[in-house]
This record gives C-alpha cells, structure tokens and sequence, in this order.
C-alpha cells in the first residue's frame, strides 16, 4: 500500500519531536554555586549556575535536590524554564528550545529551605551543621558523604560524573564571620547589609559531596611546602582562640605530605592547594579544605583506634582525611577503595617514621576491630576500612616494600582524578607484582570467611593445605619451623608437602597475616 507523502511528513515530525522531549545524558563540567545562610532559621538560599555537555539531544536534564528543600526559579539564557518535582530528591527541568549532542548549556537553578541539620556529624547521616563556638558565635559547615549534596545542593548527585572543571563558591555571611571553601580565596568583597561575600574557586574535578562551606571567625596562616611537583601552597584556617595550639600542631601536616608523596606521589591537586579548616565535627576528607576537628591532640579524640601506643604518636584526623587526598579525591570509587587504602597508610605513616615493626604493631590491633558481619564489597560494615587495610597488609607483606610503593604509586598515576572500579584496582596491582592478586581479593572483599590454614608434621614432613576459603585460594604466607625463620610457603587448597630439619618443630605464622591456624592430626 502506498502511504501518502503528507502521512510520511507528519510521521516524521512526530519522530522528531519525541526525539526532541528525550532526556538529555549530560557531561558535568562546571558549578558556579553561591549561597546565603540564615544561621537563626537555620536556613539557606541561594543559585546553582551548572554547565553542562549534552551526550544527545534532548530538551529534559533531571537534578537532584532532597527535600526539604526546593527550586523556586531556573533560568536559561535570560529565560524562565518550567520544572517539575519528581520525587523527595528529583526535579526535571525542561529547556525551551532542544539542547543537541556535543552542545555545552548553563541552566541556573535558584533554591532555597531549611536543610536537613546533622546533629552528630559525620556519622548521623549528614546534613547542613548549625554550631556554636565556645565563646558562643555561630559556627557552620556541611557533613555530607551519606546523601551527597542534594541534602542542600541542587546538583548532580552522583560519584561517577564529577564537574571537569570545578566549582566556584561564593559565600555570603555576617560580616562578624569568615567564609571558608574548597580550593583557593579569589576575591571578598564587603556588601551594605553588613555582610560580606568570599569567593573560592576550584580547577580540579571534585566529588559532589567534598563540596564544603565552614563560616566562623576565622583566623589564618600560610605556609609554603617544597613538595613533588614544587612548591605546595598550604593553609591553615582556625577559630581565633585556637591559633597559637593550632599553629604548634599542625605542624605535623609536613611530615604526612612528605610520607605520602614518597610513598604515593605527588599531593593530587597542587593547583587548588593544601588546606586544613577547624570544624564543627571530627574530621571530613573535603577536597583542598580538610575539616580538622581533633581538639589539637594526638590519636582520635584523645583516644586510640589501634590499641597500641603507636597511635598515639600522631594526629589521626590529619594523617587519615589528608590521606583521602590521594585515595578518595583523586582517585574516587567504591567504599572499600576510598577506606581501606585510606586506612592502611595510617600504617604507612607509622612504619615511615616510627619504623616497621611499629607499624607492624599498629596493623595487628587495627585487625583486631574487625567484624566479618558482611562481605567488605558491600559497602555497609565497617570492615570496609578495617579488613580491607589488613588484606593490603598482607599483600604488602607478599610483594614487600618496594614493589608494594609502585603499586600504590601506580595506583594514583593511572587513575589520577579518575573513577575507578575493583576490577581496575585490581588489574594494577597483579601488573605492578607481576602476581595474581585475584583469589585474596575474592576471599577478603566477597566473603566474611577467615581463611584457615591446615597443617600436620610428622617425620620431618609438613604438610599443609588452605580451607575455609574460596575455591582455588593461593595466597603465599610467611612462617618459621624451628630454626628455619620467615620463609614462604605457597599453601593451596590441596595437600602440599615440604621437608624440614628439626624433630618435633612446630609451625608458627607470621603475625601479619589475618588467618586461622589449626594443626590437625
């Protein structure tokens, strides 16, 4: 049958025009945030000018934004678009006129509301931190990681399409208070309303949730490192009463920047600079502004996470979240890749400075937190940092310390600002050692079971063998037997044999692998 010309012509329009209403796929590339608190309403409004590319075309993006708060305008080249709320935490907003592929568009979105607050941050799940100092003036930041920005931000809310090119902030506060952010102070200026506006800008790309704001009243210092890639700008900004501790303590921040480059290079993001903020919390792993809530003492809230004395040497909340800088920041993925590797350099600093039986030590009562209540690779058990940090313990010991360095140097270089998967992780390790990491990988990341290794000795013969573990499970593991010390053996999960010298010489594991050992008859 013949369809007539005028049918194919309405046809097709039709075609092109569902085409045209598809949503948008969009490249991040640039937040132009600024924002105003209301510190009595515990309120904030502000504009979001997000730059983006189009991977095809269409006419719909859709943002995240978590009630309660909510868009009240979106603009786009001097024009009202119309929006909708999808859900609690989803808008789509719809352009005038179609957005092709490869096309780069600014739409921006004006909102405003009372934030979720996080009355225990960082651990209750994030929110926006209404404060007080000591002496009773407001002091305010943002804790985050759990829900992401949308808890305050409309954004795109999501770890694996960070802005390419950053984020500008422009923080507007009484002008009794000091706006801080991410990255490096481009301009203040001072308004009529006794307010004053600090701009900060970002060049480097920056998880969504590494978006920070801390206003209070500020004082700061400057301090220039002569670091890998040359000199290092780094900043320390703290409440006023603080400075004179604060200037004493953070030295410290020299010597983890030393360890780290040496062990994996170069500090990520030189063009942003080094900066550790006082805050309203613990401590956070905000990209280029560390938050720093540690009372100015050593180990973690005057305590010990390790159990051994070795902890107590250093600041954890500086050496872990500055930590994050390389893994985290820099090289961004699943939760065990952030924690664990962040983890294990508390391991690496104190072996660095205090020697390797010291942080021997400090690795062994780190395993001694451990849970095995659900897989690592889940993401919900702190065995994420934990378990993790003791598989790359182990893994050090395997490969030792020099090859252990490439890899993790190897690590950064490869997925330097990149998103990266375990898979990834894993293909750079096993190229680096020239080793196949896959098995230990399956048995610490997938399963709560502790590998057990079995073993008999009789007439000068050992045999051993691996069970309690996943199929085909290799990992070499160092022992001694009488007066044969610290040699490897390379146990399978079939029996294997190894002659030895002494009568009656029993087995001994070296203490830095997270097995079980059980002799059996």
């Amino acid at each position: 049958m013949k369809v007539p010309v005028q049918i194919i012509f309405f046809l097709m329009l039709g075609v092109h025009l569902r085409a045209q209403s598809h949503f948008i796929e969009w490249d991040l590339l640039h937040y132009s945030i600024e924002v105003t608190p209301d510190y009595n309403n515990k309120s904030i409004k502000g504009t979001n000018a997000i730059r983006f590319k189009a991977l095809q075309t269409g006419k719909v993006i859709r943002i995240n934004l978590i009630e309660p708060m909510y868009i009240t305008a979106v603009i786009s080249k001097n024009e009202q678009l119309h929006y909708k709320r999808l859900s609690n935490h989803e808008y789509d907003i719809v352009f005038i006129n179609p957005i092709y592929k490869s096309d780069t568009a600014t739409v921006t979105v004006h909102f405003e509301g009372i934030p979720k607050a996080s009355l225990n941050p960082p651990f209750d799940g994030g929110g926006w931190i209404w404060a007080k100092d000591t002496l009773g003036r407001p002091w305010m930041s943002i804790a985050c990681e759990g829900p992401g920005a949308a808890i305050w931000l409309p954004c795109k809310n999501a770890l694996y399409d960070e802005p390419d090119n950053g984020v500008t902030m422009k923080l507007t506060v009484p002008d009794t208070l000091i706006g801080v952010s991410n990255g490096r102070l481009i301009s203040r200026s001072q308004q009529n309303d006794n307010t004053s506006s600090y701009t900060w800008n970002v060049v480097n790309p920056i998880n969504h949730y590494n978006i920070t704001v801390y206003i209070g009243k500020y004082v700061t210092w400057h301090i220039d490192y002569n670091g890998k890639k040359g000199k290092l700008d780094t900043d320390f900004w703290v409440l006023d009463y603080n400075l004179d501790k604060a200037k004493l303590h953070f030295r410290q921040a020299d010597t983890l920047l030393q360890c780290f480059e040496e062990w994996l290079g170069p500090f990520p993001f030189y063009e942003d600079g080094y900066k550790v903020v006082e805050a309203p919390m613990p401590g956070m792993e905000h990209q280029s502004a560390i938050a720093y809530g540690n009372g100015f003492a050593n180990g973690y809230r005057r305590g010990n996470l390790s159990g051994t004395k070795w902890g107590e040497f250093w600041d954890f909340i500086l050496v872990h979240e500055s930590g994050h800088e390389w893994f985290g920041n820099s090289l961004t993925g699943e939760s065990w890749i952030h924690e664990g590797f962040t983890k294990y350099l508390e391991t690496i600093y104190t072996s660095h400075f205090y020697g390797v039986e010291a942080g021997n030590d400090y690795a062994i009562g780190i395993n001694k937190r451990i849970k095995n209540n659900k897989p690592v690779i889940e993401g919900n058990t702190s065995d994420y940092y934990n378990k993790a940090s003791a598989m790359l313990h182990m893994i050090r010991q395997i490969t030792g310390d020099t090859v252990f360095k490439k890899m993790l140097q190897a690590l950064n270089n490869t997925f330097y600002h990149s998103i990266v998967n375990t898979g990834q992780i894993l293909q750079v390790m096993n190229k680096i050692a020239n080793r196949d990491f896959t098995k230990i990988f399956d048995q610490y990341l997938n399963t709560i079971d502790i590998p057990v290794l079995e073993y008999t000795i009789e007439n000068k013969t050992l045999r051993y063998r691996w069970t309690g573990c996943v199929d085909g499970f290799n990992m070499p593991l160092k022992i001694s037997t009488g007066s044969n010390r610290n040699s490897f053996i390379y146990p399978e999960t079939e029996w294997k044999t190894l002659k030895i010298i002494e009568d009656n010489a029993d087995l001994t594991v070296d203490r830095n692998f997270y097995i079980k050992v059980r002799r059996v008859n």
